[in-house]
Formats: C-alpha cells, sequence, structure tokens
C-alpha cells in the first residue's frame, strides 16, 4: 500500500461520513483540516507529558494515524502530491547542515 491507497481510503471514509457534503457541520476546509492536524499533533504530546516514554503505545498509534490521516487528507484537498513532497524535501535536507554535537 502507498500514500495514494492510503489518501483513496482516507476520502472514501470521509465521503461515507458526508462530511465533503456541501453542509456537512464537520467542513473539510484547508483551514479546519490545518486546525484538526494541529489539535491531534498535540494530543500526541499528551502521551509524553511528564514522562520520558508513552505510557499506552497502542492509544500513541492511533494518535500518530489521525496525524497522518489529517495530513494526507489536507494535502488531497490542497492538490499537493504528498509522496513528490516528502521525495523532495528529503533531497533539500541532504544538503542541509546542521550542529553536529
Amino acid at each position: 500500500m502507498d500514500i495514494q491507497d492510503l489518501t483513496d481510503r482516507m476520502n472514501d471514509m470521509v465521503r461515507s461520513k458526508g462530511w465533503y457534503a456541501e453542509n456537512s457541520k464537520r467542513p473539510q476546509t484547508p483551514r479546519n483540516l490545518a486546525i484538526s492536524l494541529s489539535v491531534e499533533a498535540a494530543e500526541i504530546l499528551e502521551h509524553f507529558q511528564f514522562r520520558e516514554h508513552a505510557k499506552d503505545t497502542g492509544e500513541l498509534a492511533g494518535e500518530l494515524a489521525d496525524v497522518a490521516l489529517y495530513l494526507l487528507q489536507l494535502a488531497s484537498v490542497t492538490g499537493i502530491d504528498l509522496e513528490r513532497a516528502i521525495l523532495d524535501k528529503i533531497e533539500v535536507n541532504k544538503t542541509r547542515e546542521w550542529d553536529q554535537e
């Protein structure tokens, strides 16, 4: 399974919930998806608050999946080829230098 397959499955689920409908109570706009992505990322932090390791890796896995799904959806609704963007960013990062401590 690749990024496009995951995106297709995510879009199918969102459509089945009616969230892409014009009158949806959960409009899937880029703004709303970006906010949701940030909220879900913050929920990952809760698993590490006051500890070095996640207490429940199953719950952490669910939060990571939520972040990935919102990321896939945000890329999809904005017309960004996430796979290409990731590969391009890897190439950029290869040329960057970070502190070597």
